[in-house]
């Protein structure tokens, strides 16, 4: 796969052969595409005219009052792109619609759990049959261990598994794991990477963190942060320095594997298995953050996709197909130390809740099905490969790259290995370029240190729509 190479400079060889083909077309199949795309833009110019955030600019200045910042996550207000934020009304497939009826294709996927598309129709009637029984019951419920069971039947590592509430929650519970199995307590995380806003990750972390610029956090006590090390990505002679000077103290490394809150950055060859084996000598244990990761790469995730077996490994996003979830697995020796059956304490009200277990449940159904990945790879290649062959055309400095639904590009000639790689990037040239996306119907994450997503609802029109915008865009920034 196209994206499997390292960094995203050079991940996008095996989408070079579309250009190739496309050289091979008939005349007749150029005048049709020609046809299309005059189409598109005629669509496009008119889609732009109507083009106006009013109600969402309203909405906007009132949640200001209400809320800090008038959002409930921060990269939402738009700080690092400007203009309005947008408040949205609806969802469906791979479309978006905010309340001043502009509609959008979105890459964003809700920050990953979209997968199979928004409100899918066998979610949302599953859904409506569980709320008949309840929305929680503060008990177990028999659709936990089917969840569990596919989730377990899934990922490589996980042999049994706690259900949460968010990615950071399960972050949290599996540091706490990490340090009572081995009792050490010094973690290892690398720069840029973002495992949810508990204590001990704040400290060069990505999304929002990075977005905002914002260095560490005010409030986040020295003692908190003290054990956690910091290493760049894809340097494993960094992590080896930190293990020698550390010696017999760290407890584990946390990584995601393809990260995705820096944007898309993916791993040199041979860098998962170097931290695989330099654990294993060092008796620490490895951890997969595959919140964004998991479910989406291949059904068994990054750690299927690469053929590497961390200790422990995070989950979220997917496995509740749009509700609020989390969990952490790993080996059973391991999980065994969290409470009840063992001493180290985590605990949840509305872990488990159903409502959340049954969107898992018929979101995992769907992504078994025969060329799911095969069809997420291909449609999320040929959107890259057409908006970097695009910017490079109109003379930008743009890179990208991809692995199945997961993909992102930089406004610098790459390749990006790391965070300090992705901070050469043109801020404000990706700025105007989401901006005027917007206003042509397209819906990026708003900024440049975050990965994007498609789905199963996303269609080859979606995607030719999409760079036709993009070829605009970037001939007027």
């Amino acid at each position: 796969m196209a994206g499997a190479m390292a960094g995203v400079g050079v991940s996008l060889g095996l989408s070079c052969s579309t250009t190739k083909i496309s050289r091979r077309r008939s005349s007749s199949s150029r005048s049709t595409a020609r046809r299309c795309c005059v189409r598109m833009a005629i669509s496009l110019d008119e889609k732009k005219k109507n083009f106006s955030l009013q109600k969402s600019e309203e909405a906007f200045n009132a949640a200001k009052d209400l809320m800090p910042g008038g959002v409930n996550s921060p990269v939402r207000a738009f700080k690092s792109v400007g203009g309005q934020p947008i408040v949205m009304d609806s969802v469906k497939g791979s479309h978006m619609w905010d309340i001043d009826g502009n509609e959008y294709i979105d890459y964003v996927g809700s920050w990953g759990p979209a997968i199979i598309g928004h409100a899918d129709d066998e979610v949302l009637a599953a859904l409506a049959e569980t709320m008949k029984k309840g929305t929680s019951f503060g008990a177990p419920c028999l659709l936990e261990n089917v969840l569990a069971e596919m989730v377990i039947s899934a990922v490589p590592s996980i042999e049994m598994v706690r259900f949460v509430n968010s990615g950071t929650e399960a972050c949290m519970g599996v540091l706490r794991l990490a340090r009572a199995f081995t009792g050490k307590e010094k973690l290892i995380k690398f720069e840029g990477c973002y495992h949810g806003h508990a204590d001990p990750f704040l400290v060069k972390a990505g999304s929002g963190v990075a977005t905002l610029g914002l260095p560490d956090s005010p409030g986040v006590p020295k003692a908190a942060t003290f054990e956690t090390l910091i290493a760049p990505l894809n340097d494993i002679s960094a992590v080896e320095n930190l293990f020698e000077i550390n010696k017999g103290e760290i407890a584990a490394i946390i990584l995601e594997p393809v990260v995705g809150n820096s944007g898309f950055i993916a791993p040199k060859p041979g860098f998962l298995n170097a931290i695989h084996k330099i654990s294993k000598e060092n008796g620490a244990l490895v951890i997969f953050d595959e919140v964004m990761t998991g479910f989406r790469l291949s059904y068994g995730g990054a750690q299927e996709y690469f053929g590497i077996t961390p200790d422990l490994t995070t989950l979220g996003k997917i496995i509740g197909g749009g509700l609020p979830v989390g969990a952490y697995g790993g080996r059973r020796e391991i999980m065994e130390m969290v409470a009840p059956a063992g001493p180290m304490y985590q605990a949840g009200t509305l872990s488990g809740n159903p409502l959340a277990m049954t969107a898992g449940i018929h979101t995992l159904k769907r992504l078994q099905e025969p060329g799911t990945y095969k069809y997420l790879d291909k449609i999320t290649g040929e959107l890259v490969q057409g908006i970097v062959d695009a910017g490079k055309k109109a003379g930008h400095a743009i890179c990208g790259g991809h692995i199945s639904g997961m993909f992102g590009f930089f406004f610098t000639e790459g390749p990006v290995y790391n965070f300090g790689d992705a901070k050469k990037s043109d801020t404000e040239k990706f700025a105007r370029f989401y901006r005027g996306m917007l206003e042509e119907g397209v819906y990026f994450a708003p900024s440049q240190f975050e990965a994007g997503f498609t789905s199963l609802a996303h269609t080859s029109e979606d995607i030719q729509k999409t760079i036709a915008a993009a070829e605009k865009v970037f001939g007027q920034i």
